[in-house]
């Protein structure tokens, strides 16, 4: 870890070079001081998010800052990272020959930039030609090649798919998200400001916070787990529930919001470390391309996953050591039953159902529209995900995902 002009610079996975993490600068200064210095880019293509360039001045402060080495920008992304929308971005920055993209956002910006970044490399600018970079293609091309144009990610949720190699897109006419893997390469760069997440919706904040809190949860509880990724995990756990719960009382406690930021990358260090993740992650990946936000999905399953695990007594033990680090904590003690009876009942289904409770966000698929005529290809869908089978109860027919969908229907 390396402080210059009060900006820390550390590397968060010992096995990886990048990405680096940089706080302390504001988010202009930051980007300006590491496309000149780091990067020596010359020609940077900027991808914001909708809501910032709308509601903020955060795209014009970084325009400003880089000046003419912006040649080109695009704002808004659709969530869940349409191929259609990549396809454009691909094109566009192709056309500028850019020799850096920067994200200013979350969510779909992040996988967008990834999956353009990878398919530059491999010049794919047609869907067939996009068709072939999924890591389950039938069509996969060969010899594909790594991204070679860098990437600056400074993002305003907590949902940390800057933090990995992998990216999500999803298919505009089938609606399956498809998965871009190896040798496709994450960011080089994040920054983060808290002070900018304030202006991140509470909505977003919160639920992909309750995202990286579901990484540690179900990396906690997975069988394959490691200790390394266990410490790392309950280390973020105990950095995002507080922090959430801070957020949602006061949205400019800047301090709390960069210790969720903090927790995020714990959460995703401990995915780093191989762990599978399981079924909420797995119905997950397949339920937002209905139309439900990352960060939702998790909010909605996280729980449900859990009490099914439970009732097919797969992870009991492991479930019961989260379910003791949330009790532990004073932030989660000032909402739990108080009679002796009542808490012995609840288990981490039951807990991390009144953290979500608390936080105010959707708790069943009727909430956020997605209805019961959905269910079928939904479940169907998700046995198409590597981590409904990694799941604690391996999720391999059908009905299996339509049982834990039922428990969060209305």
């Amino acid at each position: 870890m390396t402080s210059a002009d009060h900006e820390i610079l550390f590397t968060p996975f010992p096995d990886k070079p990048t990405p680096q993490v940089s706080y302390g600068l504001s988010f202009p200064e930051a980007c300006k001081k590491h496309v000149e210095s780091t990067f020596h880019a010359s020609r940077v293509y900027l991808m914001c998010s909708g809501s910032l360039a709308r509601n903020t001045d955060a795209l014009v402060q970084l325009q400003t800052a880089l000046g003419p080495k912006v040649v080109g920008t695009r704002i808004g992304m659709k969530p869940h990272t349409l191929w259609s929308e990549i396809l454009e971005i691909v094109n566009a920055a192709k056309r500028a020959e850019a020799d850096c993209l920067v994200t200013l956002g979350a969510g779909s910006l992040t996988d967008g930039a990834k999956i353009v970044a990878f398919a530059l490399a491999n010049d794919a600018t047609t869907e067939d030609e996009l068709a072939a970079l999924p890591f389950d293609s039938p069509t996969k091309k060969e010899n594909m090649v790594p991204p070679t144009i860098p990437i600056i990610s400074i993002p305003t949720s907590l949902s940390g798919g800057e933090y990995s190699d992998f990216a999500g897109g999803t298919h505009d006419r089938t609606h399956r998200k498809h998965s871009f893997s190896t040798p496709n390469r994450g960011p080089a760069l994040v920054i983060l400001d808290a002070a900018l997440s304030t202006s991140t919706p509470a909505s977003i904040w919160l639920s992909t916070g309750i995202r990286a809190v579901d990484h540690c949860v179900e990396a906690l509880c997975s069988l394959q787990g490691k200790p390394a990724a266990d410490e790392t995990a309950a280390k973020g756990l105990a950095l995002l529930v507080p922090g959430l719960l801070r957020s949602k009382h006061d949205g400019n406690d800047v301090e709390a919001r960069h210790r969720c930021q903090m927790g995020a990358i714990e959460a995703m260090k401990a995915v780093g470390f191989g762990v599978p993740m399981g079924a909420s992650h797995g119905i997950g990946h397949q339920l937002g391309p209905l139309g439900v936000g990352h960060g939702e999905t998790s909010c909605i399953l996280l729980p449900a996953v859990c009490k099914y695990n439970a009732t097919h007594n797969a992870n009991v033990e492991r479930q019961r050591g989260v379910l003791e680090m949330l009790r532990k904590m004073p932030e989660v003690q000032e909402f739990l039953p108080t009679r002796g009876e009542v808490e012995s009942e609840a288990d981490l289904g039951d807990v991390l159902d009144l953290i979500v409770r608390q936080l105010g966000m959707p708790r069943s698929l009727a909430e956020v529209g997605v209805g019961p005529e959905q269910l079928d290809g939904l479940a169907d869908n998700s046995l198409h995900d590597r981590w409904c089978a990694t799941n604690p109860v391996p999720l391999m027919a059908k009905k299996q995902v339509l049982e834990i969908l039922r428990l969060v229907l209305d």
